[in-house]
Order: C-alpha cells, then structure tokens, then sequence
C-alpha cells in the first residue's frame, strides 16, 4: 500500500486493554508519513510498523506498557525528533525477523524514563534496542533516566552509534553483542551508568569494532552481582582511541573477558580516577593487544594491570613494561 500519510492526529488508549496490541499498527506501507501526532497511553505497545518505510516525525509517544515504537523488516525508514516517554519495556525497537540489513535512521530522537517492567536480561529496559537489523544509524538522541541501555545492538551488523547524550542509566549505556560485524560508536556522552561501552561475544562471532572520541563520566557498580563497573569493554579486534574516562570504581579500560581477546588497539585515552585504569586478559589462549600513548591519572590499583579470568595479577605494567607476556606491546604511556 502506497503513500500513507497522517498529521495531527492524537491516539488515547487510557491503558487499557486492546485486541490488537498497539494504538496503531501499519502493514507492507510504502511511504508511511506520521508527524505531529500524539500516541499516548497504551497498556501494550504504542506504535507497530511490519515492512513500512517512510518517516515517523515529531510525534509524542508515552504512557506506554511495551514499547513505544515497534519495527519489524523495515524497508527505509526515519525515525526522528520524536518525544518518547515512559515506556515498560522497550522506547524503540527496531528488528528484522532474519539478520540482515535494514537500514533505518533514529535521529534527534529524545527518549527518557524507559522501563523494563517484564524483566529480562537486558532485552527490555532500552530507550533503542536494534536486534538482527544491520545499518542503522542511530545519531543525536537525547536519551537519559532507562532500567538497562541507551542504545542496545544485538547481532546487529554496521551499526553506528554516533553523537548521542546518555544520562542515568542502570546498565551499560551503549551495548553491542552477539553475532555482529562491524560496528561505531564514536563522540556519544555517557554520564551516569553501569557501564559506559560493552563490545562482546566472541563465541557468537562478534567482531570489528571502532570506539572512538567517547566521554564517559561517573560509572557505577550496579546493586545486583553482574557488577559492571567498567569505562570501556571490549574483546577482539577493535580500536580504542581518543576516549576520555573519569570516575570509574572498576576499570577504566577492560581488554578481554575470561580470555577473549584478539587485535585489539588501545591509544590516546585518558582515564581519570578509575580503580584500574587498564585492565588485560593474559590467559593462555588471549591474543595481540597493543596499549599505547594513554594517559592514566589518579589509577587505585595499578594504571595497566594483567588479568587472568577477572583477577588483576603481577605488577603495574606501565612501569614494568609487558616482556613477560608475548601477546602483549605496551609502551609510551603516562601514569601519574
């Protein structure tokens, strides 16, 4: 169905219960325009699109029991300068039924008081959750006050997540995992989570990764016992560069997990006030990682720490230097 286009239009659900399980649901639309609308109180999700390109714009969508805007197989479609609020699960999701390229744009979006009312493991709880859509954009949101993540990517292949304002946050404020290629996540603040930037899942093939020009301020340990802790996380190939990190109880920088590391490139951070300002995996099986021209300030336990499992082991490597581990370079660093 071709060139749909609402305005002005103001949905109420009052929160109650509805067969459909949305306020609106739009199906196999090619150029769907919804702007300077008004979707509001929904006891399930606000907005469903299945297969739709176009453009959602400049609507407010809030009181929500699931999710406040839900895509699924998108086929070109911005999603910009909306207000979304005050979601139980999800404020938007984008997926594809299969991994694959979707190509959507959530832009200038402002995206607060997300909650994950059903619980879960980090699926809910996410201002914008991309799952199995590759290339998308996700670009000068505004997003603050969520149960889990800022911005959550699961086997979500080229994504980007570039620009975004992140506050208060309960878990890591921008996720990437499972079994993705490629991924940016470059010149977002973070102030206030868990965890600032997690790049996992080598054993679901996750890989290639540049986290870049970030500023991470005032981490925290969550409550429960997955404590997190952590400025910047991540495990194979990737490149870490032009950070700046302050205040983290745990590390700063953490390469490798429980020996997941390969051809990772940590330079020109700085890192203030962590309890460890890099931490190491030098299990068996780790691999090449080249630590180089950081700066580490104010470091509690040590400014470069090798890490078998998640212990800290030996010496300051920035003093020491890294010769008894051939996997690996760590020269030209400032510790003070």
């Amino acid at each position: 169905m071709p060139r749909i286009r609402l305005t002005g239009l103001t949905l109420e659900g009052e929160a109650k219960p509805i067969d459909s399980g949305a306020l609106l649901i739009a199906e196999s639309v090619k150029g769907l325009t919804l702007s300077d609308c008004r979707v509001i109180g929904s006891a399930e999700h606000g907005i469903v699109l299945h297969e739709v390109s176009g453009r959602i714009t400049d609507c407010e969508i809030g009181l929500i029991g699931e999710s406040g805007l839900f895509s699924q197989d998108a086929a070109g479609l911005e999603i910009a300068h909306n207000h979304v609020h005050d979601c139980g699960a999800n404020g938007i999701l984008v997926c594809r039924s299969e991994a694959g390229e979707d190509a959507t744009m959530v832009i200038s979006n402002r995206i607060e008081r997300i909650m994950a009312k059903s619980g879960g493991s980090g699926e809910n709880g996410n201002a914008i959750n991309v799952l199995r859509a590759g290339s998308v954009l996700i670009n000068g949101n505004r997003i603050a006050d969520c149960s889990s993540s800022a911005i959550r990517a699961s086997s979500a292949s080229n994504c980007q997540m570039i620009g975004n304002s992140c506050m208060r946050l309960g878990d890591v404020a921008l996720f990437t995992e499972l079994s993705f290629e490629g991924a940016v996540i470059a010149n977002n603040i973070v102030d206030k989570a868990a965890g600032g930037i997690s790049v996992t899942n080598l054993t679901e093939s996750g890989k290639l990764a540049v986290v870049q020009g970030n500023l991470i301020r005032n981490i925290f340990f969550r409550k429960d016992t997955d404590s997190r802790g952590i400025g910047i996380a991540v495990q194979v190939d990737s490149v870490v560069s032009g950070n700046v990190i302050e205040t983290s109880p745990g590390y700063g920088i953490m390469i490798g997990c429980s020996g997941d590391l390969r051809d990772v490139s940590i330079t020109d951070n700085l890192i203030r006030d962590a309890y460890i300002g890099i931490g190491v995996s030098t299990d068996s099986f780790a691999r090449t990682a080249l630590i180089t021209r950081n700066t580490i300030s104010g470091a509690k336990d040590g400014a470069i720490r090798a890490v078998n499992g998640s212990t800290p082991v030996g010496s300051d490597l920035a003093m020491a230097g890294a010769a008894a581990y051939a996997n690996l370079a760590i020269y030209s660093n400032a510790a003070c």
